[in-house]
């Protein structure tokens, strides 16, 4: 029996969500993604699906300018994206894969950015920096469970959820090892080298 993989990239699919629901998306809006991408492909059987994200930061950090606190884990978005991995980790057939997020200090938002590069000099308040948070390893994973699941043939293909090109290598060693491999890019174009090595994205 033919079995596929379906590979979220967390942050891509919140974005994606967000944008189109105008709310942050909760474990339902996910899991109806899941079932259009299975209809797609005439509803395979599923061996699983890997939902790779970072547990939010829990840390404080101090704004340089005014000396304010920022809890993190007193956030609103903590709150969202605590609920949403809770909710994915207790569904059947799901594994919650995680990197981690690094708090990078601060910089500037980008309307003010562009205001700089402009030549409209301002001074500067505690509102136009926002913290800049990295997420780190999460491609690395997606890249370590594509690998896997092709050399072990666990599956005969795999839909990878993402806009993100540094996927590209494991795209391809994917498709050397005989799995089919489609991309969906949640309504959004894609950059060319991510698109050409897919055998099919859904659109």
């Amino acid at each position: 029996m033919s079995h596929v993989a379906i590979l979220i990239d967390g942050e891509f699919m919140k974005k994606r969500l967000s944008r189109r629901l105008k709310r942050f998306p909760d474990g339902e809006a996910v899991m109806g993604e899941i079932s259009r991408i299975r209809s797609a492909l005439g509803s395979p059987a599923l061996y699983r699906v890997f939902y790779y994200t970072a547990n939010p930061l829990t840390e404080k950090v101090t704004n340089p300018l005014d000396g304010s606190v920022v809890d993190f884990a007193r956030t609103g978005s903590y709150r969202r994206n605590r609920r949403l991995i809770t909710s994915l980790e207790r569904l059947p057939d799901v594994a919650v894969r995680r990197g981690e997020l690094v708090s990078r200090g601060w910089a500037l938002r980008r309307r003010v950015a562009d205001r700089l590069m402009k030549g409209n000099p301002k001074r500067l308040n505690a509102g136009d920096l926002t913290p800049q948070i990295d997420q780190k390893g999460v491609d690395m994973r997606i890249g370590l469970d594509i690998a896997s699941l092709a050399l072990k043939r666990l599956v005969s293909e795999i839909v990878v959820v993402t806009g993100d090109s540094d996927i590209v290598p494991a795209l391809k060693f994917a498709r050397r090892e005989g799995l089919r491999v489609h991309l969906d890019l949640l309504g959004g174009g894609g950059r060319r080298e991510l698109r050409v090595h897919a055998d099919r994205v859904i659109s």
